[in-house]
């Protein structure tokens, strides 16, 4: 099968494996058709809210925007249409916010308020609550406070499903909703499948998340960094300029935020002639967006003609 065409999938974590992956065996002599990419972390100092890093703030208020949309948490003229509204936000993200963030407390007290009136705007959160946060408003503290006075909270895969949240106190929840949903169908389903299906049998543990994967090993020379293989597929594909990138995206997908991945590809300095090689693909659903009906349909479609066209 060494001629046969070779495509390598991961989703979540598994995109940073196979990013870098990509790139450690081009050096080894192995070059890959496509690569596909769902729900991407690339680059985790976009996702990682942590002192002094300000990117995550700026890269999830276009999620939060889509979260507050879907909830009807936004003024009415925002609610009109869905495109639109994310355009705003993503646009005020890397302009207005992202120069406020960038300010830190040498804003003006104007600066400060317009920020905070903007922000609540966009995110359906109370003013209060927005200078409260200094602007600042990480992913769980959204989850819980988007709908505190329904005493309900958000998803983190997913932010459409919600959960019951009847003590109002806390910044944060006590468990992701949408795992909970999620998790338990998402197990049948899985151990059916291998065990009648494919009648693979095992008495080994299987981890539905993380668990048997060692933390990322920096070295000892290198710590406190963020994990970072976007240069390991940029290398892939500077290597082998007719390597195809299939990039899937939930809007609702509060793990691994889509304009996150877009800011990631837009910084990997990449030469134009291969740039085209990317296709970012959008589903209005979360983390796991196959598992939504409309969303599995129009993945299908895209990953067969992605196949198709990398095959050309």
């Amino acid at each position: 099968r060494w001629s046969s065409p070779l495509f390598l999938a991961g989703e979540s974590y598994g995109t940073t494996r196979a990013a870098n992956l990509s790139g450690y065996l081009i050096d080894h002599g192995v070059a890959f058709n496509g690569v596909i990419l769902m729900s991407t972390v690339l680059n985790f100092e976009t996702i990682l809210f942590s002192q002094g890093n300000d990117l995550p703030y700026m890269l999830y208020l276009p999620s939060y925007t889509a979260t507050a949309f879907y909830h009807k948490r936004l003024a009415p003229d925002l609610q009109k249409n869905f495109e639109t509204t994310l355009k705003e936000s993503e646009k005020w993200a890397a302009g207005g916010y992202n120069e406020a963030l960038a300010h830190g407390d040498q804003l003006t007290d104007a600066e400060f308020k317009a920020g905070v009136a903007k922000f609540a705007r966009l995110t359906g959160l109370p003013q209060q609550y927005v200078e409260n946060s200094q602007l600042r408003v990480e992913l769980m503290h959204f989850l819980r406070e988007l709908l505190r006075d329904k005493k309900m909270m958000a998803g983190r895969l997913d932010s459409r499903l919600t959960g019951p949240a009847p003590l109002d106190a806390g910044e944060t929840g006590d468990f992701d909703p949408s795992m909970t949903d999620i998790r338990p169908p998402y197990t049948a389903m899985f151990n059916q499948y291998v065990r009648e299906q494919l009648g693979f049998k095992t008495d080994l543990t299987y981890y539905v998340l993380g668990g048997g994967i060692a933390p990322w090993d920096y070295g000892v020379q290198n710590q406190n960094r963020y994990v970072d293989v976007s240069d390991a597929l940029r290398s892939a594909l500077a290597k082998n300029p007719h390597m195809k990138v299939f990039v899937g995206c939930g809007y609702y997908d509060m793990a691994t935020p889509y304009f996150a991945a877009e800011y990631t590809f837009s910084h990997m300095g990449l030469n134009p002639t291969v740039r085209k090689n990317i296709s970012l693909q959008y589903y209005t659903a979360g983390h796991m967006f196959y598992i939504d009906v409309p969303s599995h349909r129009k993945l299908k479609g895209d990953i067969t003609r992605f196949v198709a066209d990398a095959l050309k």
